[in-house]
């Protein structure tokens, strides 16, 4: 079996969903299934997010559901009690990332500076978040970091669209990304998940260009 690391490495994009009602949760899977990017990170801004993981988790168990924006042992806590197979975080919260870890839970916690990934790499950390990754210095920041750091790949969030996306995957140290895109808010609320599922499925063809044969090798 893979590990989500290799899953997020094939799918390229993880969609990064903000659910404010949860009677949307399933429609939106599907949508997301059908477009060919059976995953998503489905962040803890709103009450609607403990029960909207927990409906994607029972309706498609083999969906890679993880909770997103998770700023504490509480939020990480309900979020896996629901069914989130992983955890992400905007920065590093040494209590959750440590908690996790004792768990053998997948963490990703958001670091944008040297110092954040040292103290990740000396938990034995590989993969991480880098968020918000445009405003922080987007790619070349990440190069910058991952030079004396060669053992660690980065999952960038922010700011991140069709637009600039071939930039962040040509390069080795990036995992996949992470997006919004085709799954915004307002296309949800307005229940226009036809558009979804055809910005979704534009995703998969754009990373499916970008890495060509390469996809799917993590």
């Amino acid at each position: 079996m893979k590990t989500i690391e290799e899953q997020f490495y094939d799918y390229g994009v993880v969609p990064v969903v903000v659910l404010e009602d949860a009677k949307d949760a399933l429609p939106l899977a599907k949508a997301l299934k059908e477009g060919g990017l059976p995953c998503a990170e489905v962040t803890f801004r709103t009450d609607a997010a403990e029960e909207s993981i927990r409906l994607i988790r029972r309706e498609y168990p083999d969906m890679l559901v993880g909770a997103g924006t998770v700023l504490g042992i509480d939020q990480a806590e309900r979020a896996l009690e629901a069914g989130a197979k992983f955890i992400v975080s905007p920065g590093f919260d040494p209590q959750v990332v440590d908690d996790c870890l004792e768990r053998d839970v997948p963490v990703f916690p958001g670091c944008i500076t040297p110092s954040e990934v040292a103290q990740a790499v000396k938990r034995g950390m590989e993969v991480l978040k880098f968020f918000p990754a445009e405003q922080a210095g987007g790619l070349a920041m990440i190069k910058a970091m991952a030079a004396p750091y060669t053992m660690v790949k980065f999952m960038p969030t922010g700011g991140i669209n069709e637009k600039n996306l071939k930039e962040y995957l040509e390069c080795d140290k990036i995992i996949c990304c992470g997006g919004s895109w085709m799954v915004k808010g307002s296309l949800i609320k307005n229940g226009e998940f036809g558009k979804i599922r055809k910005l979704v499925k534009e995703a998969v063809e754009l990373v499916a260009s970008i890495r060509g044969k390469e996809k799917g090798k993590a």
